[in-house]
């Protein structure tokens, strides 16, 4: 309840329009550890919200561009501090060590760092963990000491390209889990928090299509794996000394078409966070006498928030959607309910409505979207239409608050996210089933949302638009080659439109991590001609296309630009030869590259980007934009 009057307050003193974005931020042993500024600091936990706090290190030290802190880990006993540090416009990053005393002092710097864990030694030393990433690859784990005992050893490399590793804390920093993961596969080894120098110990030895995450409490693993059938996850225990996946007991299986969002860990409960059927719930379970409790949250929620947190009587959470910013939830375990943020009660819920609708994919399958609309919009057909759609790795399609989404919605757009098959919304079925040679059915589910969307009222082809970034460009990328009279415009961001070539490059830093979401089409010609089926710059063609708006980044590693302008130059070839056979009078679609500078894969807050791409929009359908950029303004801090 603190919290939320802290939310509170800090609303009622700012603009109702205005929202911020919260930097990483931990609570340990009384203080809070955060950004301010150029700064990494910290104060007292009642004194968070004041300006009484101590500066721990300047990150204009290491002379970066816009550095901001991605990740905080405080040492058990206080005496150190590591910090992840990166920049807006690459994916690297830099973990800085602190030691905190009378004169903070940085101990240590490491590159390239991306998970990493403090746990103490028997001779009270702090030992930290991290993992490191090399060419978008994290295959070694190392563990350093500081002080006047100061070491840096590796002491694990994953020799299987196709893995990436991880590491994770178990919730009572019992034991810290190095997790061995692909997209279908992983393997947990465990490293003892009481004696992290003793070798790690195997739970579980990788079973190809087993996937498995552990946690412990009171001496007994709890493990969220997909073993068995049916092969969604489930939630199995064990005896800490027994892990071998024979002594694996069933604890607690899942309704079909659920997705397991997070799992957390408490004294005497666990926590699941859930999506049924593209609702959201919470699943409370009692440890001490097995009882369940689920609860059914807002309907007009898309997407979990999870705090960190280390109070045992309280499981604080946040609900967002992408028209609507973040609002607190706490579940009190001593009485067993859920309290939510009183006060400020954001506008939008009573000016917009949320949809849960299915559509009919041509195999019968029926494929959740998630409609949002203005509550007094009349004659819905007349209104512009944005779809949304991502379909694959199993992830879910992004749903958490976007300002421009909701100067949208104000301006009488309506928004659709499509949940297609090759994402993970229902599950991991769902993945399965729009993967490898199964790809073509998240087009086919693209297909029939639109196509239901229009047969429902909501719009039209000329006022509807398509967004993507990333592998979600594949889907919209092959629609526009196979059904363009459905669309008008199309945004994309740091687009996959070039899957052949790219798979067939295995000098590319994730190629063979990606052959389990792809295929292999070096070696397996099944593969190579399903690949040729779909692929957006393989099925170019002299035909009408849709205006199309594509930003890229110079340097990005994940989807290479070359990838990126061999397709567009091939597109406006093409639409150049289909305008010389239609004849005058036609109307040629606009294709524009906008190449920004850096290496990051999605800068998801560039005001630039998103100026741009709304910019894109009204002009080709035709929209008056009057309103919507001094609306923009009021939520985006130009």
């Amino acid at each position: 309840m603190d919290a939320f009057e802290k939310v509170r307050t800090r609303l009622e003193t700012q603009p109702q329009e205005e929202y911020e974005i919260i930097n990483a931020e931990v609570k340990h042993g009384g203080f809070v550890y955060y950004q301010e500024g150029c700064c990494l600091v910290r104060s007292k936990d009642e004194e968070a919200d004041s300006d009484n706090y101590e500066v721990l290190f300047n990150l204009e030290e290491l002379k970066l561009d816009q550095p901001f802190i991605d990740c905080i880990r405080v040492a058990p006993d206080e005496k150190y501090v590591a910090a992840k540090i990166r920049t807006e416009d690459s994916e690297a990053s830099t973990c800085i060590v602190v030691k905190l005393s009378d004169q903070p002092v940085m101990e240590a710097s490491f590159p390239n760092v991306s998970s990493f864990e403090w746990v103490k030694d028997e001779e009270e030393e702090d030992v930290l963990f991290y993992t490191f990433q090399r060419n978008l690859r994290c295959h070694d784990v190392y563990r350093a000491t500081f002080g006047d005992n100061k070491r840096n050893e590796r002491f694990y490399t994953e020799k299987d390209p196709s893995y990436f590793v991880f590491l994770y804390l178990t919730k009572d920093s019992r034991f810290l889990t190095i997790n061995i993961m692909n997209k279908t596969t992983s393997e947990v080894w465990l490293i003892d928090g009481l004696s992290p120098w003793d070798p790690p110990v195997l739970i579980q030895k990788r079973i190809p299509g087993v996937l498995y995450y552990v946690e412990h409490r009171d001496d007994e693993l709890y493990i969220l794996t997909n073993v068995g059938e049916p092969t969604e996850f489930k939630l199995m225990r064990t005896a800490a000394d027994s892990p071998a996946i024979m002594n694996w007991d069933l604890f607690f299986t899942m309704k079909r078409n659920t997705k397991v969002v997070d799992l957390d860990m408490f004294k005497d409960h666990c926590v699941l966070f859930l999506k049924h059927s593209n609702l959201l719930y919470v699943n409370v379970i009692g440890l001490a006498d097995d009882s369940v409790r689920s609860l059914k949250l807002p309907p007009w929620a898309c997407g979990f928030i999870i705090d960190t947190n280390s109070d045992p009587k309280n499981c604080p959470f946040q609900l967002c959607s992408p028209i609507r910013p973040p609002k607190y939830y706490t579940y009190k375990f001593a009485e067993g309910k859920l309290f939510e943020e009183t006060g400020h009660e954001d506008p939008i819920t009573k000016t917009s409505r949320v949809l849960r609708l299915e559509a009919k994919s041509k195999d019968g399958k029926l494929v959740p979207m998630t409609v949002f609309h203005k509550t007094d919009s009349e004659d819905l057909q007349k209104k512009p239409l944005l779809v949304h759609v991502y379909g694959a790795y199993g992830m879910d399609l992004k749903m958490n608050f976007r300002p421009e989404r909701r100067v949208l919605v104000d301006d009488g757009w309506i928004l659709a996210y499509c949940h297609v098959r090759g994402g993970g919304e229902l599950g991991l079925q769902w993945h399965t089933d729009g993967r490898l040679t199964k790809k073509l059915n998240g087009l086919a589910d693209i297909e029939a949302c639109i196509k239901t969307l229009h047969g429902q009222g909501f719009s039209q082809p000329s006022l509807t638009a398509l967004t993507a970034f990333s592998a979600g460009g594949v889907l919209v990328g092959a629609l526009c080659n196979s059904n363009p009279e459905l669309l008008r415009a199309v945004t994309l961001e740091a687009p996959f439109l070039d899957v052949l070539n790219t798979m067939m490059d295995t000098t590319l830093p994730l190629t063979l991590e990606e052959l389990e979401e792809w295929g292999n089409p070096s070696s397996d010609e099944k593969h190579k001609n399903y690949i040729k089926r779909y692929c957006p710059y393989q099925n170019i063609k002299p035909q009408h296309y849709p205006s199309i708006h594509i930003t890229a980044y110079e340097n990005d590693e994940r989807v290479p630009l070359k990838g990126i302008v061999n397709y567009t130059e091939k597109l406006k070839e093409a639409i150049t030869e289909h305008a010389k056979d239609t004849g005058e009078g036609y109307q040629v679609p606009s294709i524009v590259l906008d190449i920004q500078p850096g290496g990051n894969h999605v800068i998801e807050d560039s005001h630039k980007k998103i100026t741009a791409q709304i910019k894109f929009l009204y002009e080709e359908l035709g929209l008056d934009s009057t309103n919507v950029f001094e609306d923009l303004k009021k939520y985006l801090k130009f």
